[in-house]
């Protein structure tokens, strides 16, 4: 754990990596943009690291963590890839896309990084910057989502620090996230392969590639239930509760919009007024968390979201506003 009294800020230049990696190396936490959203990485063979991504996301520890990796190559000697894995890896990494596979024997991975499971999570983000992390790091870096548990996830540095200043070593800072949404992850572990999330890969790209994607056959509840990130029923929860399938807002709520928003709604965030699923997706965690801000200001009471289609990245997005939308934990 971090007990500095100030996150150290590191825009994203050849120094800045060198150093990020150098305090990765040495135990400490540094979150990081990729792709989707910005990680809270930590060297996933270090288990005094990894329990402190725990303990600063205050994060259950049955609820594993994605490894993140430089290329596949190096993935693979973590986990035993199959056919499937190899041709998910050809055609979505680097990408906003992660693989559940049998941990090897040899795995240099600790324990608490995959939950105590046989199984791993393992990816190679779609990012410049994080790839040159990777790379000077020379380790597996274990990264969920840098924000405490259970809240909006971060896609700049700025919401990083507005969490977790103080509480981790630096940020290395690469501007927004481009997709906004974590990323798909997919359980090939018995060769067919099963949706766990939807994410910034679309399904039907995935069955594009390698035919139909299951889905899990019981919801994930408890603990021995939930083999990855993203499967608790709580999950990306602005402080206001949060209404699905909203046609318009009622006069204690404000609205988060996809489409043409209703006349008169104040205050509304577009996600995209042209239903653009894309747009939609890199602004879904900005808006969730301006609305929350304008709601304590004004003392409105509940954010209304517009519903989005089920297809493409529509499906994360939904997931996401379901899970927002859920009774929360006592």
């Amino acid at each position: 754990m971090y007990f500095g009294s100030m996150t150290e800020i590191l825009p994203a230049d050849m120094n800045n990596t060198i150093r990020a990696a150098e305090l990765l190396r040495s135990g400490a936490l540094v979150a990081f943009g990729t792709e989707t959203v910005y990680g809270l990485g930590g060297d996933a063979t270090n288990p005094e690291a990894v329990a402190a991504i725990f303990a600063a996301k205050g994060r259950p520890r049955f609820n594993p963590l994605i490894c993140h990796y430089p290329a596949a190559g190096a993935a693979f000697e973590d986990v035993l890839a199959n056919d499937l894995a190899r041709q998910l890896a050809a055609s979505f990494w680097p990408g906003p896309l992660s693989i559940i596979l049998p941990r090897r024997a040899s795995s240099r991975i600790a324990e608490l990084t995959g939950a105590g499971l046989p199984t791993l999570a393992v990816r190679v983000p779609d990012h410049r910057d994080a790839l040159m992390l990777l790379a000077a790091t020379a380790r597996p870096v274990a990264a969920p989502s840098a924000n405490r548990t259970g809240q909006v996830s971060p896609t700049s540095a700025a919401h990083v620090l507005h969490e977790l200043n103080g509480a981790i070593a630096a940020v290395l800072d690469s501007g927004p996230c481009a997709v906004g949404v974590e990323s798909t992850v997919v359980d090939a572990s018995s060769g067919v392969p099963v949706l766990l999330r939807p994410g910034g890969v679309t399904v039907e790209a995935i069955e594009a590639v390698c035919g139909p994607v299951g889905r899990p056959t019981a919801k994930a509840g408890p603990r021995n239930t939930i083999i990855s990130p993203g499967q608790l029923a709580s999950h990306y929860a602005p402080s206001l509760p949060v209404r699905c399938d909203a046609i318009s807002a009622d006069a204690h709520e404000l609205l988060l919009a996809f489409g043409p928003p209703p006349s008169g709604e104040s205050p509304v965030y577009q996600l995209s007024e042209t239903a653009n699923l894309t747009e939609a997706a890199s602004r879904l965690f900005e808006g969730l968390r301006w609305l929350d801000q304008e709601g304590a200001r004004l003392g409105l009471r509940r954010i209304a979201a517009m519903p989005v289609p089920l297809a493409g990245l529509g499906l994360a997005i939904d997931d996401r506003l379901r899970r927002a939308s859920a009774p929360r934990p006592p």
